[in-house]
């Protein structure tokens, strides 16, 4: 019986080794369905996202298939830094993404992007400051060290916080950390004295009882935009896509505004990894439809960039 099931094994074996692909035929299929996929991936509208609250209503119209997939495939690439993202704009990764006006204006005159700014966003930055180290106050960040993306909204903001105090920047050490996660740790781990932090990650922070110092949003500006690489949305297929993208963001909004952000609950937990009381916390929120940054904003990042 040993001998006879022996036989009978081999026996599939054989037929199975001759009558199925090869190796290398499988090779072959991976090969050109990797390569289908690049092509669809290359066709599709590929957007930089952020772990953080201005881009809520992307994420919300993703999964609840307000962006009309009838008409355009659009796909979301997430970042956990600004500088990432901005990066795989200028490299031609992506044709949009989510960043701050600095950011943006720098892209333009030292890497020579051009850029469309599609939307700005409600994007808001927190100076907070390691309850352990005790400051309560700017003017108390002396010999301290902050941490900021450089080159960005958060490093003018420094500067005018910092210049508000009348401190040196000698004496105030700027450290870039680009991870807002990583960021965010660090505080929590007491590696860092202080730090500008967007929601989400500003709420979790405040929750731990570390002080705010200062708020962007009472300093009216408005530095967070989304950003469209202009060189690859000249093809009228991406202009089709561009609508399908701002259709469905303003739907977003419009949905976030009128159920309030805990009615997205499980967008919160799926996208930034949000716990209940993080997400009761967060502060109330508006969004506005998809239109150009002031003036006054692009102007503010320019005089701090020369």
């Amino acid at each position: 019986m040993k001998i006879r099931y022996f036989i009978l094994m081999v026996l599939a074996v054989a037929v199975t080794a001759g009558c199925g692909p090869s190796y290398d035929d499988l090779k072959k299929m991976s090969q050109a369905e990797q390569a289908k996929l690049r092509h669809e991936d290359s066709l599709a509208l590929k957007i930089g996202v952020l772990p953080t609250l201005d881009c809520l209503p992307i994420y919300v119209a993703k999964d609840c298939g307000l962006f009309d997939s009838t008409k355009a495939d659009i796909r979301l690439k997430p970042f956990n830094s600004q500088i990432d993202g901005d990066q795989a704009l200028v490299d031609g990764r992506l044709e949009g993404c989510v960043t701050d006006i600095v950011r943006g204006q720098r892209m333009k005159a030292k890497r020579g992007v051009s850029l469309d700014y599609v939307a700005a966003t409600n994007a808001g930055w927190q100076l907070i400051s390691n309850r352990l180290a005790r400051i309560k106050r700017i003017n108390q960040l002396d010999d301290k060290m902050i941490a900021i993306t450089r080159f960005s909204a958060t490093a003018l903001l420094a500067d005018l916080a910092t210049d508000s105090a009348k401190l040196k920047d000698e004496t105030v050490f700027k450290i870039q950390i680009n991870d807002i996660n990583l960021r965010l740790q660090m505080l929590l781990a007491n590696e860092m004295d202080a730090m500008f932090l967007p929601e989400p990650q500003a709420t979790t922070a405040r929750l731990y009882k570390n002080p705010v110092l200062m708020d962007s949003r009472d300093k009216d500006l408005r530095l967070g935009v989304i950003a469209f690489n202009k060189n690859a949305m000249n093809d009228e297929s991406r202009r089709r896509q561009l609508a399908v993208f701002i259709s469905g963001y303003n739907a977003a909004c419009d949905s976030i505004n009128k159920n309030g952000i805990r009615k997205y609950t499980s967008t919160l937990k799926k996208y930034y990894q949000l716990d209940d009381k993080t997400i009761n916390a967060l502060p109330k929120t508006r969004y506005e439809h998809a239109k150009a940054p002031r003036q006054k904003d692009i102007d503010a990042a320019d005089r701090w960039l020369k």
